[in-house]
């Protein structure tokens, strides 16, 4: 069963396949930090839903990770959580 959500602007209906992406200087712990944050919320994304792509000079590294959300507020704790993290420059 689809249930939309509160927002009267959005047009998301939950459950649904949701990419999550995360952007930060390049390392080798950056994208195990994204699985982590995601899989406090959703605890069931499997690392194969994680998918990484380093910029064209290498320097930044974009982690896009689909996530199984079940509601606009599971979301936005994600894009909370990894918006307060220091080594992510930016979600989207």
């Amino acid at each position: 069963m689809n249930t939309p959500t509160n927002s009267g602007d959005s047009t998301i209906e939950f459950p649904c396949d949701f990419p999550v992406k995360a952007m930060g200087l390049a390392s080798e712990t950056l994208h195990a930090t994204v699985m982590e944050i995601i899989c406090k919320h959703a605890p069931d994304t499997e690392g194969t839903a994680l998918k990484t792509r380093p910029s064209s000079n290498g320097k930044y590294l974009s982690v896009t990770v689909t996530v199984r959300a079940t509601s606009q507020a599971q979301l936005d704790a994600i894009y909370m959580d990894l918006s307060t993290c220091e080594q992510i420059l930016m979600a989207l």
